[in-house]
């Protein structure tokens, strides 16, 4: 039982140095930002963050956060987001 639970352990460290073999599809996180905590979430190519400045950009700071903490796991089209700009 214990031979397999190394093999487990030792099979993981391979896998973390590995970060190319993990995408991230799915994501909700609890952010604690300086003026409140809002919910921020991934579901497929779509960010969304509960603060006003993402209500009205389409991106904000607590997305960007994640878009750099998870940089190596995320697909292109979700680690780079542009801002919307209004006129």
């Amino acid at each position: 039982m214990y031979s397999s639970l190394i093999s487990m352990v030792e099979k993981a460290k391979r896998y973390a140095d590995e970060p190319e073999r993990v995408t991230i599809k799915d994501l909700a996180v609890d952010f604690r930002g300086n003026n409140g905590s809002h919910t921020v979430s991934l579901r497929g190519d779509e960010w969304h963050c509960e603060c006003d400045h993402f209500q009205a950009h389409a991106l904000c700071a607590h997305v960007m956060t994640l878009q750099r903490l998870f940089g190596t796991h995320l697909r292109d089209e979700v680690r780079y987001t542009k801002e919307r700009v209004t006129v």
